[in-house]
């Protein structure tokens, strides 16, 4: 195991409660969609012996961590560096007929977290990458905000932080970089969002947490890449099969709650449309009406876990 990494605590989130949906007693193939450091692939594997756990995660850092740690489970357990989009051609070239359950924890892993030269945390002094797969060709976010527009800033900004401050935010970093200084590091850019955003006294988190998470999901594309997801994972699921996802923002979880209710049968189409015409078809059973939310003692063991929330369902057509 990587010297790196090899005394780190790495805690996974909603762990006890992900088990009660997923029934792993059953044993058969599951996929952990969101590797990271191999925390609910770990306790997949101990709870069966005749459980499979395929784990998928972009990063290459991740995967030679995890498949390390998980060395002792033999065959049982596979690793894929691959979005988790592409979890139907990974089935198609295993030639499973179906999965039993399937896994995604949707925080960005401690692995990435606290790494400070990946440029996701404003912790540390780093270029301002944020990209899950540093070996793609994608932009950087640091690329991204050289070249956006200022309406196209504000946008991410505003759209996937949620940042009522967009808009200034946006100008700021546009006139510095028209200045012949962009925006380069992490610490660079919190300086500047700090400056532009008045802290409220009941704020509770830094004042540069929503644009960096905004930019995060702008550079991985993740809510677009949580769609196709979502309906490939309940697509390769064999009857009574399980799919648990673990968000951390009300994006993510809007995204997640609305695709489990089309796939109960609800439909999203206006009032008076004679015929539905948005695609809702009951495939599932809604395990969660409301989302599990950690315990007390999950809060304060971790509190990273603080806006964790999870959804479930079990296919059932």
């Amino acid at each position: 195991m990587s010297d790196r990494y090899a005394d780190q605590t790495h805690l996974s989130v909603l762990l006890c409660e992900s088990f009660k949906v997923l029934s792993p007693e059953r044993g058969g193939i599951f996929i952990d969609a969101t590797l990271g450091m191999g925390g609910h692939s770990e306790a997949l594997l101990e709870s069966a012996n005749d459980l499979k756990v395929y784990g998928i995660d972009q990063d290459a850092e991740a995967i030679s961590y995890a498949s390390q740690r998980l060395e002792r489970f033999g065959k049982r357990f596979r690793a894929f560096q691959a979005n988790f989009t592409d979890i139907k051609n990974i089935v198609k070239s295993e030639g499973l007929a179906g999965v039993d359950g399937v896994v995604a924890d949707l925080g960005v892993s401690s692995l990435q977290f606290d790494s400070g030269e990946r440029g996701f945390s404003f912790r540390f002094d780093a270029e301002l990458d944020m990209r899950m797969n540093t070996d793609s060709d994608d932009p950087t976010a640091a690329e991204l905000l050289a070249t956006l527009t200022e309406e196209e800033i504000a946008n991410v900004i505003y759209q996937y932080g949620e940042e009522r401050a967009s808009r200034k935010i946006a100008r700021w970093i546009v006139e510095r970089r028209s200045k012949g200084d962009p925006i380069t590091t992490t610490r660079d850019l919190a300086a500047l969002v700090e400056r532009a955003v008045r802290k409220g006294a009941k704020d509770k988190i830094h004042p540069a947490t929503r644009t960096f998470q905004a930019l995060r999901i702008a550079v991985n594309r993740e809510l677009e890449s949580l769609e196709i997801f979502l309906a490939d994972a309940i697509e390769l699921l064999k009857i009574d099969g399980r799919l648990a996802v673990i968000t951390f923002h009300s994006l993510e979880d809007r995204i997640v709650k609305q695709a489990f209710q089309k796939m109960s049968g609800k439909c999203f189409c206006p009032p008076r449309m004679p015929i539905c015409v948005c695609g809702a078809e009951k495939k599932v059973e809604i395990l969660t009406r409301k989302p599990i939310l950690p315990s007390e003692e999950e809060l304060k063991e971790n509190p990273r876990s603080r806006s964790a929330k999870l959804r479930a369902v079990r296919k059932i057509k």
